[in-house]
């Protein structure tokens, strides 16, 4: 399946997609309907809003920030109270905690930074993607594309999905964000907002490396802390 397949029609998001449909390393595709990731939902318009719940959409997992929750409200909440609705940020408690713990983090080093030091987090966001009902789960964070990148990396990794697809998805992020956030950002100096963008296929690849020295994907989880049941719940997301 090509990107374009699997991108979503949720006005005015720029980056969601559905994780199914990428190879496998065993030939097989991971599983549709099930996963999806996306930038911040504040921006969805009323269509936005009922395009993602006719797509069938019953968990929604925002992993921002409090202040960044704060200054852009989720409306899911309100304008669709039927689904499940949660906030766990992914990093640090603040975002200057972050800011300055990642300091030095090369673009390409960011994802094995966020492996090494953000642990507990991680536990707790992939416990809670473990324990969620089987319908499609969204998550998010604001572009869409680092934090929701690193979660979405893990999942098709556990998914045994090939190292070029996962390198793509991460990638693709910065295609997809390019023309709309050089209009929103118009003021701000063009190479500002393209390196911000940049989303490296090498970050992936240093992930899978980083997962691969510490015995691999399944080890890590349970190094965090993840039950084998549930990182079976986890792989069974996106297989068959």
């Amino acid at each position: 399946m090509q990107e374009q397949s699997r991108a979503l029609e949720f006005p005015n998001l720029l980056n969601a997609r559905d994780l199914g449909g990428y190879a496998t390393t065993d030939g097989a595709q991971t599983r549709w309907r099930s996963l999806l990731r996306a930038d911040d939902l504040s921006q969805l318009t009323e269509p936005g809003l009922q395009a993602l719940a006719d797509y069938g959409v019953r968990t929604i997992l925002d992993l921002r920030w409090p202040q960044e929750a704060e200054r852009h409200p989720s409306p899911v909440p309100a304008r669709l109270p039927q689904l499940r609705y949660a906030r766990i940020s992914l990093l640090t408690r603040t975002e200057d905690e972050w800011r300055l713990r990642s300091r030095d983090a090369a673009k390409e080093l960011w994802k094995c930074e966020v492996l090494d030091q953000v642990r507990a987090e991680l536990r707790h966001v992939l416990g809670f993607i473990a324990a969620a009902p089987p319908e499609p789960l969204l998550f998010h964070c604001v572009a869409g594309k680092d934090r929701t990148g690193l979660i979405a990396a893990l999942l098709l990794a556990l998914a045994d999905a090939t190292p070029e697809a996962i390198a793509r998805d991460y990638s693709v992020s910065g295609e997809n964000l390019r023309e709309g956030y050089l209009q929103r950002y118009a003021d701000t100096h063009r190479a500002l907002v393209l390196e911000a963008l940049r989303c490296p296929e090498e970050g992936a690849y240093n992930m899978l490396a980083f997962l691969e020295r510490a015995g691999g994907v399944r080890a890590y989880l349970a190094q965090i802390g993840l039950s084998p049941q549930e990182i079976e719940r986890l792989r069974a997301r996106l297989r068959d």
